[in-house]
């Protein structure tokens, strides 16, 4: 599972880089399927009956969990709102909303104990406070995907525990030493969710008769899904190659030995998958021999074999000349546009069709500490120019019908960005943009506004950890002041800024960890940023301080033998920090920080749940308005 408003970038990609050479290539969506599939009429119906059979065969002594039991007992009321409810979010049918938005439409089980905090003063409304009076489709669709998240519950309760919209499963891939558990899950009977992709599989495999299908893995969470749609294909087909790659295989299995995973797949490619595909489908012509692949791990000796991973040394297909991602095939209509978060910015990231591009490949700084700065989607920074990037939207606009985008670069070029918007003006292209970048100076008050004009609406950031020692350490090649100038020049534009946030970094103490949010706080106040996201540091074996952990002041904890993933890293950090207690304090005051409450209010107070005395902050409580003023 990857997200469910809008498709996943990498078989876009792919799919247009084939069609660039002349290869015939379709892709499919299983995971919006899957979802669609499960969240209709006749899915719940055969959830109720599955639930209800599982009840018979323990003689109904179990107790029902409390969500599932609200899902039977209200089972009506879901069988007449759930297709409805799905063609409102798809767009289909925008006039729902003035019944989703008087709460007496849908069924209203545990996930709607949110909106009770904001109703608990005197029965005013709720939403109130985030949509004002006119914003009815905003009000529906937060109620609406509040409704999929109490079926998702009920799935998650009575079905399958590891079930999730974007992390499916996801314990059993990331960082897996060992096959086992993957293994295990997979030789399992099949559930109600598997039994129906399963199903979706079959259906795709005989509408489209691939002579080779290449399944994309961005995260841990769409691993299981993936080797369960791969088990499906080999039970139909058991020649038919299959490949395997994406995000997730480039991070996590860069070491890979282990011969069970070729019992499901034939091949495992690494890094951009360009070069790869052209030399696996010259191998499949008979114009290759196997030996001759690029980046690709085979099992040689059958199913008691062993894994060889091949390189013949060839150079990857330029940037400029991997094509224009296209979309043909995919459903666009079908993607629900969801919103769980009621901030403006946060928002994006689920809500609206968006077409993914990258405005260059890899990142020019790559330098960033925490970050897999050796591995290719870093390390290798290519461009193209602003006419070939232009070309591109135009085509993607001309196929989908869609103005929206998102540059999923891991930072995008200041350079880049400038004579993009530049050309974007001069073809007078009437688009919407959003992408991540690095808070460069470079971004002065003029290059904002002149993103502003040629359609940029959000950009997001990292400011880490807000320490001006730590991002010294992480090598991050900002300030906090630096930050502030830069925030606030694309907020004065009119552009709603994203930070990331980080805590737990090597050596970071209490002091620092209050330190930070304190000049978060100053940076809401000021109007400098509008969200935010704090994430646990994590020590990967590709990264700097992975890979140099004295220079960091860390002992890497030996991982356990194994011969399957290997990403994430455990380490030991003398501060003995409990950055955990700390995490879960900095994620309630940030939630209250990106809907304007609590601005005012003493950063300390958020950590006395953990602490009885947290230290007070050190920075000055005028810190960033003096930095904006400099």
């Amino acid at each position: 599972m990857t997200q469910l408003n809008t498709p996943y970038p990498s078989t876009a990609y792919l799919t247009g880089f084939l069609h660039s050479r002349g290869f015939a290539a379709t892709q499919v969506d299983l995971a919006l399927s899957l979802v669609l599939e499960l969240l209709s009429s006749r899915g719940l119906r055969e959830l109720a009956e599955t639930i209800e059979s599982a009840g018979r065969g323990r003689g109904g002594r179990k107790r029902r969990a409390p969500q599932t039991a609200h899902f039977l007992r209200h089972l009506p009321a879901y069988l007449a709102t759930i297709d409805p409810v799905i063609g409102f979010l798809q767009g289909r049918d925008p006039t729902l909303a003035h019944r989703i938005v008087s709460r007496q439409f849908l069924p209203e089980g545990s996930r709607f104990e949110s909106l009770q905090v904001f109703d608990a003063g005197g029965g005013e409304d709720p939403l109130a406070w985030a949509f004002g009076a006119l914003g009815t489709q905003d009000r529906a669709r937060h109620v609406a995907t509040l409704y999929l998240n109490d079926l998702a519950d009920v799935l998650r309760e009575s079905v399958d525990a590891r079930f999730d919209f974007v992390r499916y499963g996801e314990q059993l891939a990331a960082s897996q030493a060992s096959f086992e558990s993957l293994a295990r899950a997979l030789a399992a009977p099949h559930n109600l969710i598997d039994a129906t992709l399963d199903r979706l599989t079959r259906d795709a495999l005989q509408t489209h008769t691939p002579d080779l299908v290449l399944i994309s893995v961005p995260f841990p969470g769409a691993v299981y899904g993936a080797l369960r749609i791969a088990q499906t294909i080999k039970s139909q087909r058991p020649s038919l190659p299959i490949a395997l790659g994406g995000g997730y295989v480039n991070t996590e299995l860069r070491e890979l030995a282990e011969p069970r995973l070729f019992d499901f797949v034939d091949f495992v490619t690494l890094d951009g998958g360009e070069r790869p595909l052209l030399a696996l489908l010259e191998h499949l012509r008979g114009e290759r021999p196997r030996d001759r692949l690029v980046r690709t791990f085979v099992r040689d000796g059958g199913s008691t074999g062993t894994v060889r991973y091949i390189n013949a040394a060839e150079p990857d297909v330029p940037f400029a000349q991997t094509g224009t991602p296209s979309w043909e095939g995919l459903p666009l209509s079908r993607y629900l546009s969801l919103l769980d978060m009621l901030n403006p910015m946060h928002r994006l990231w689920s809500d609206g069709r968006w077409n993914k591009l990258t405005v260059a490949h890899g990142c020019y700084w790559k330098q960033c500490s925490f970050c897999d700065v050796s591995l290719d989607y870093i390390s290798r920074y290519e461009t193209a120019a602003a006419s070939v990037l232009v070309d591109r939207v135009d085509r993607i606009v001309a196929e989908t019908g869609q103005t929206g985008f998102h540059f999923v670069d891991e930072a995008a070029p200041p350079k880049a960005l400038k004579a993009l918007a530049t050309e974007l003006l001069r073809r007078q292209r009437a688009i919407s943009w959003w992408g991540n970048i690095r808070f460069e100076k470079s971004f002065s008050p003029s290059v904002c506004r002149l993103l502003a004009d040629s359609g940029c609406i959000a950009v997001s950031g990292g400011l880490e950890v807000a320490s001006d020692r730590l991002l010294a350490l992480m090598k991050k090649g900002v300030s906090v002041a630096q930050v502030a100038r830069v925030t606030r020049a694309f907020s004065d534009a009119g552009i709603l800024v994203h930070a990331y946030l980080m805590y737990g970094f090597p050596t970071q103490t209490v002091a620092e960890t209050v330190d930070s949010l304190e000049y978060v706080r100053q940076l809401f106040q000021e109007g400098c940023i509008q969200s935010g996201f704090f994430h646990r540091f994590t020590c990967t074996v590709h990264s700097p301080v992975g890979l140099n952990p004295a220079e960091y002041g860390v002992t890497l904890i030996p991982p356990e033998p194994g011969r399957f993933a290997r990403n994430d890293i455990s380490f030991v950090d003398p501060s003995g920090v409990d950055h955990a207690a700390l995490g879960r304090c900095l994620s309630t005051a940030l939630y209250n920080y990106m809907h304007g409450v609590a601005l005012d209010r003493d950063v300390r107070d958020w950590f006395r749940d953990v602490m009885k005395r947290p230290p007070r902050s050190s920075v000055p409580p005028d810190f960033i308005a003096r930095a904006l003023s400099a």
